[in-house]
């Protein structure tokens, strides 16, 4: 007795000397706190409170003036064909001169592992008219699956067999990814003869009339070296997910491509429904594999050697957005960290070009880089979703309802305006860019740092989504592997937001909370997986 009598007054007296220490050390605890906020957390969220506002209005002032611009182009309807010369080619009555009235073009069909669209692209390829004579149907094949080489051989074997000048073209590594594919494709000995290449991405079906709407800008204006057509989604209405794709990209074709085609003669090529004057495109020096935006980079080079670009918004070429998110997250990976890496790579060059003006030097460099593919992504993020919800647990840091509440709203209507039949799902958009965002930003990091995942290029999924191509085997299914589903970092914000949110309401003065429950709840709805489709993998 006397011995446990002993051991529990040891035990009572060494937790009254626990509780004893942890009382003194609690106040100098509170003292580092206060110190700590009052000289470097306050500081440096205020800091970055007026820098975020800034950038702010540097966006709003973006949208105003892309989005008078464009209203100006649609008012007067100032298009493409009142700026340019265009006339139809003429077909020559002399049976001996025949077609050689009509350039000889090139069409490319890049693709990789395409089972379920490889004969979407090809089909619509061969379907183009032009004169038989006149028109070359190129497929690069780079898939890595025997079977699925197998079928798009045999298919180009098809259409040759039906009269079609069709070349079925493989490599034996995937050096360069699409840029290397691009670029072997163009050193066979029949590309020679030809004026103009025209790209299609495996999942883009191009109306029959496509060349006879696009080539007479290149043939009656020797200064253009690009002619852009739009993307037409087949699948916008599959779920959520493509919902919210197509309000952002209506806005980029409408706006963003329109403008930059009116105002300044440049844009950035979007990889596909487009067609090159092949000796623009030589004379930039071809296609570089240095970014995973070959596209954007090639574009940028041949605009600073003065060459012009014309957008068509009327001529609409089918594709698919990724329903998936997994595909459509490594596709932002790749649109977020390629033009960043691009931006630190091209600055200089294009502040010693000599050949195009000092504000069209500005435009590139200012609003074609630095505001829409840094500051766009890296704002959106760190604003929304850490320096506002950090200030609700801070009360000496004040955001003005202008910064918090009016610009963003107002933005946000600006940017989703060229989309009027999803208007009512602003909100929704605005919650998913904000999730988006994380990713994006982290991408536009590796970019600019050049680390990690900096050249990664992964194929984007797609399933086919038209009435004429839907395999049995793209059912839609339940996946349930967590290492897909789950994203980690959308988890972790998600629940950052949710504390925060939980704070304001008990302790706050406004009303932050309402905004960041319902962002909270959208990280994890993102992060658990829980948008899209799911889609099998055979």
């Amino acid at each position: 007795m006397d011995g446990n009598s002993s051991s529990a007054a040891i035990m009572f007296s060494s937790e009254a000397a626990v509780r004893g220490a942890g009382d003194a050390i609690a106040p100098y605890l509170g003292v580092l706190w206060v110190q700590a906020k009052a000289l470097v957390i306050v500081p440096v969220l205020r800091v970055m409170v007026y820098l975020c506002l800034v950038m702010l209005i540097m966006i709003l002032m973006e949208k105003v003036y892309l989005g008078a611009v464009s209203a100006y182009l649609k008012l007067f309807r100032r298009t493409p064909a009142k700026q340019y010369k265009w006339e139809p080619i003429k077909k020559e009555d002399d049976a001996e001169i025949g077609n050689s009235g009509y350039p000889t073009v090139l069409v490319q069909i890049p693709m990789c592992n395409e089972k379920r669209v490889y004969q979407l692209s090809i089909g619509a390829a061969c379907n183009l008219s032009w004169p038989t004579n006149r028109i070359i149907i190129q497929v690069l094949d780079d898939s890595t699956d025997p079977e699925v080489k197998a079928l798009v051989q045999q298919e180009c074997r098809r259409w040759a067999g039906k009269g079609v000048n069709i070349k079925y073209e493989t490599r034996d590594n995937r050096k360069g990814f699409k840029a290397g594919s691009l670029k072997q494709g163009m050193k066979h000995s029949y590309v020679k003869s030809c004026e103009y290449v025209a790209i299609f991405d495996a999942d883009f079906e191009p109306d029959p009339d496509f060349l006879y709407r696009t080539i007479p800008f290149l043939v009656h204006n020797p200064d253009i070296g690009l002619v852009q057509a739009r993307w037409k989604y087949v699948n916008a209405n599959e779920c959520m997910l493509t919902r919210l794709q197509e309000m952002s990209m209506d806005r980029h074709f409408s706006v963003e491509q329109e403008v930059g085609s009116a105002i300044h003669a440049f844009f950035g090529f979007n990889g596909t429904a487009g067609i090159w004057r092949i000796a623009a495109l030589d004379d930039a020096g071809g296609w570089k594999d240095r970014t995973t935006v070959e596209d954007m980079d090639l574009g940028c080079r041949a605009g600073l050697k003065g060459w012009k670009f014309v957008f068509l918004g009327d001529v609409r070429v089918k594709s698919e957005l990724p329903s998936s998110f997994k595909a459509y997250r490594y596709q932002q990976h790749r649109w977020s960290c390629g033009p960043a890496n691009l931006f630190k790579k091209m600055t200089f060059e294009i502040m010693r070009n000599k050949k195009v003006t000092i504000w069209k030097k500005l435009y590139l460099i200012y609003a074609f880089f630095f505001v829409n593919k840094i500051v766009a992504h890296v704002l959106t993020f760190i604003y929304y979703c850490l320096v506002l919800p950090a200030t609700v647990l801070i009360p000496e840091l004040k955001i003005p309802l202008w910064g918090a509440l009016y610009v963003p709203t107002l933005t946000a209507l600006l940017t989703l305006l060229p989309c009027p039949r999803s208007l009512h799902m602003t909100a929704f958009w605005m919650l998913f860019e904000n999730v988006m965002a994380l990713h994006r930003t982290i991408g536009t990091f590796i970019g600019l740092l050049e680390v990690g995942r900096i050249h990664e290029w992964v194929v984007t999924e797609k399933q086919g989504n038209t009435k004429t191509a839907q395999p049995k085997s793209a059912k839609k299914v339940p996946r349930f592997r967590l290492g897909e589903r789950l994203h980690l970092w959308e988890i972790i914000v998600g629940f950052y937001m949710l504390f925060c949110g939980w704070y304001n309401l008990i302790f706050g003065d406004n009303y932050y909370y309402v905004y960041l429950f319902l962002q909270g709840v959208s990280f994890l709805v993102i992060g658990f997986g829980y948008i899209g489709a799911f889609v099998t993998t055979s």
